[in-house]
């Protein structure tokens, strides 16, 4: 029987195993596949750098209060963290890999730097 290549049709020459005619066809094929989810990955990481990059930028000093406002201004979207840490009194600490924040009143952020 033979087989025919998935992404462009052209007969397999080879090993009975090979699914493919070459690796620029299997790379093609793969990568039309996971797409969609690459594009999720790819937007997702670009959210929490950016983020990242905001925190890091607003807090050289490794501590400071800064308001909603100014985070928003920046750029920053707080549907994206990648940790949450809660203290043992119940204060819950939203983290971008090592850089966080609390809220506080008066739409504030307390922004700070975990020790790693």
């Amino acid at each position: 029987m033979e087989k025919k290549c998935p992404e462009c049709g052209t007969k397999i020459v080879g090993r009975i195993d090979k699914k493919f005619c070459s690796d620029a066809c299997r790379n093609s094929y793969n990568n039309a596949i996971n797409k969609d989810s690459k594009n999720l990955i790819r937007n997702t990481n670009n959210r929490l750098r950016k983020n990242y990059r905001i925190l890091e930028a607003l807090n050289p000093d490794q501590k400071r209060k800064v308001s909603r406002a100014k985070l928003i201004e920046k750029g920053f979207d707080f549907n994206y963290f990648t940790s949450i840490y809660t203290t043992k009194a119940g204060t819950v600490y939203y983290f971008v890999y090592d850089q966080g924040y609390l809220p506080l009143e008066d739409d504030y952020y307390a922004l700070v730097k975990r020790d790693n």
